[in-house]
């Protein structure tokens, strides 16, 4: 199992974050020399995208004091700056809408940049990394009335860098209203794929807009925490209505479960957000805009992004109802479709460090919440349960 960082006897918000940068520190860095790379291949050099985060600290202080006072912390104990701490929470919205496209990046000044700041380039002796544009994941919620188990799942898979997994931790934190919350996430970053006391679960998947980063707005891993606080799908429609007025800086899908066998998925964008409400019971997504009201937004996507035939093999899995942990297994374990697949195995024709690939999967069942996790690609390793310090751990709910 991944890292577990347990924050919850903290006194203040600061206090959460010091005791998480303390204790992922060795994590955190890894995440920033990632991300670093990764700007630097859009042209973006690191002191110019911790400058372009911090342009979000009243965003994200609207929201909740309290999350810029962990970030603060955060950086206390991580001994990285506060800027830094910001690039990794606003990752997707300093991310440009061609991030999805094969159109080229002049990153050699960034590169360049980074270097005299210290900062490695682990993509140094490899190809030219174009395959690091091509961030994926497929996300299931399943209602209750779909559910072999007659509660709501939500399950998806996390496709990214393959060397991120070397940054993830469970976190046990809380949000606004005390509400005690485990997430999976980047070391660094608030939140990401979690689930509640509540038995409220949510995940990510990464969209491109034609707006993305055209005005200042909630970052999208800011909201995923803010959300985690929600008591149900209907919960989450309403903070996301009460933030309407503040908006959103980049796109991205938010699939969500909840106790009372509710699913739902939320697609944000600069211009908005609208739902995608499940089909026969199930809600699917992929890597593009789904909702009618969205669809203009959309980014060019490359060729070799497989969001649509991964959104069509998804279909033939959501067909199998009723469906339990059994099922939603074998969907994130999907191999139909080779190195494009739901579950991706990294190709080898790309050199090691910039190969895309299933980082991890993730299971959740809302009543009793629980959660399991495959900590490498879903077809190689088992799923884990994982521990929940705020809640009984349930027998298998096969």
């Amino acid at each position: 199992m991944f890292p577990c960082i347990d924050t919850l006897g903290a006194a203040s918000a600061r206090e959460r974050g010091q005791i998480y940068g303390r204790e992922a520190q060795d994590r955190i860095h890894h995440s920033v020399v990632t991300y670093a790379r990764l700007f630097a291949a859009c042209g973006i050099d690191w002191a110019c995208a911790c400058e372009r985060a911090m342009r979000f600290e009243s965003v994200i202080a609207q929201v909740d004091a309290d999350l810029m006072a962990e970030l603060r912390g955060m950086a206390e104990g991580s001994g990285q700056s506060l800027g830094s701490l910001m690039a990794l929470n606003c990752r997707t919205e300093i991310l440009p809408p061609t991030f999805f496209s094969d159109e080229p990046q002049l990153a050699h000044a960034a590169l360049a940049a980074n270097r005299a700041a210290g900062l490695p380039d682990w993509l140094e002796q490899a190809a030219w990394d174009g395959a690091l544009k091509d961030g994926e994941c497929t996300a299931m919620g399943v209602t209750a009335a779909a559910s072999r188990t007659g509660q709501a799942w939500l399950a998806q898979n996390w496709d990214w860098m393959g060397r991120q997994r070397q940054a993830l931790v469970v976190l046990h934190t809380q949000g606004p209203s005390g509400q005690r919350i485990t997430t999976l996430t980047e070391a660094g970053m608030l939140a990401k794929i979690g689930i509640n006391r509540w038995g409220f679960a949510l995940g990510l998947n990464i969209l491109r807009s034609l707006h993305d980063g055209s005005r200042l707005g909630v970052p999208v891993h800011v909201l995923l925490r803010h959300l985690l606080d929600c008591r149900s799908v209907a919960h989450a429609r309403e903070r996301l209505q009460a933030l309407q007025e503040l908006g959103f800086g980049a796109a991205s899908n938010v699939p969500c479960a909840d106790a009372q066998g509710q699913v739902a998925c939320f697609e944000v964008s600069p211009a908005g957000w609208a739902e995608q409400p499940p089909t026969n019971g199930v809600v699917l997504h992929t890597n593009h805009f789904l909702c009618p009201s969205l669809l203009a937004e959309q980014a060019p996507m490359g060729p070799g992004l497989s969001s649509h035939s991964r959104l069509s093999t998804a279909r033939q899995h959501a067909l199998q109802t009723p469906i339990g942990q059994a099922e939603l297994e074998r969907f994130l374990r999907d191999e139909s479709d080779g190195f494009l697949s739901i579950c991706r195995s990294p190709d080898p024709s790309i050199a090691p460090e910039s190969r895309v690939e299933s980082v991890a999967g993730i299971l959740m069942h809302t009543q009793p919440p629980a959660m399991w996790v495959a900590c490498g690609v879903p077809s190689r390793v088992a799923f884990e349960a994982v521990p929940l310090p705020w809640a009984d751990q349930p027998a298998s709910v096969r």
